[in-house]
């Protein structure tokens, strides 16, 4: 009976803890929202310039896996269709 009450009684006890809310963030002030934001520009051109570094890997991987050349020219004005 005494484990039943504890078992009742933790219960309780965690289900008011999961329901209590935490106090809102103070406001931000002009300068740290202007510091976020160029942190956030920052963090986001940096990521553009991995991803453009990734996709030149991917792209020089795919060529050379394909036997694809960069240095060969296609042929101009070949006469593969005329007699």
């Amino acid at each position: 009976m005494k484990r039943i009450l504890l078992a009742l009684a933790g219960g309780l006890m965690i289900a008011a803890f999961a329901h209590a809310k935490l106090p809102a963030p103070p406001a931000m002030s002009d300068a740290e929202k202007a510091a976020a934001a160029a942190k956030a520009a920052a963090a986001k051109a940096k990521d553009g310039e991995l991803n453009a570094k990734a996709q030149e890997r991917a792209v020089a991987n795919y060529k050379k896996n394909k036997g694809i050349t960069m240095d060969a020219k296609p042929a101009m004005g070949t006469k593969a269709g005329k007699k």
